[in-house]
């Protein structure tokens, strides 16, 4: 892929961080969209505060970015909620914090995808890729808004890739196991971390390396027949 404009969602902190880094080393022109300030913006990581869950601010900073390049090559949605949020059985989820992961997770996911679809048309060759969870496959309890958020996420990367196949753009969705980043997490005990490690294939921790590379193959000129796919990257610890 020769260098592309590249949007990324809740590039500050976690997976997401670790894919702008990857991108802006590769040469990539890459904006780190999040409502989180940015530990550092530099000429190749440009950082915009956006709340994904606002269309019209969606809209303005896609614009803006489109405006001043002519196109956007590729859109990588990685903002949720998710560290923050603390396990409990579904019937204790208050109804506000249902409404706060859906409308981030899904709603956001929609949002950006349609204020870039625009600009991925003048592309050419425009990239979507959402990152939902392998929490989805894997059924995992006690967190029921944010797994059904994410089984939302997959849902709409299927839909939407049979929408948009006309413009060339390909829309896929990647499903990582528990990831091991800088962001402190209450989701996973260490004991449960273990638990799952002993469980996976490949017994080792997973760490964002062992995502970029198939971000990076989705969004080249040889995955451009790829689309409506869901990716399960987790070590082995869901088989399908």
């Amino acid at each position: 892929m020769t260098s592309s404009v590249i949007c990324i969602t809740g590039a500050s902190q976690g997976i997401g961080r670790g894919i702008a880094d990857y991108f802006t080393e590769l040469g990539h022109c890459v904006f780190n969209l999040d409502v989180k300030p940015s530990p550092d913006s530099s000429e190749a990581l440009k950082s915009l505060y956006l709340d994904i869950t606002d269309y019209e601010a969606c809209n303005t900073s896609f614009a803006q970015i489109g405006a001043d390049h002519g196109r956007i090559d590729a859109l990588i949605n990685c903002a949720s909620i998710f560290s923050t949020l603390t396990m409990k059985p579904f019937w204790e989820i208050e109804s506000a914090d249902w409404d706060q992961v859906i409308d981030v997770n899904l709603k956001g996911t929609f949002n950006t995808c349609k204020a870039a679809l625009p600009w991925l048309k003048q592309s050419g060759v425009g990239r979507i890729i959402n990152f939902s969870s392998a929490v989805v496959p894997m059924g995992r309890p006690n967190y029921l808004h944010y797994v059904s958020s994410k089984a939302g996420v997959q849902g709409l990367t299927r839909a939407m890739a049979r929408e948009v196949g006309d413009f060339d753009i390909t829309v896929n969705a990647i499903l990582p196991g528990a990831t091991v980043t800088e962001v402190p997490r209450e989701t996973v005990s260490p004991d449960q971390m273990k638990a799952m490690i002993q469980a996976r294939c490949i017994k080792r921790p997973q760490e964002v390396s062992d995502l970029t590379g198939l971000v990076g193959f989705l969004c080249s000129d040889e995955a451009g027949f790829i689309t409506g796919q869901s990716f399960v990257v987790d070590g082995g610890l869901v088989v399908t």
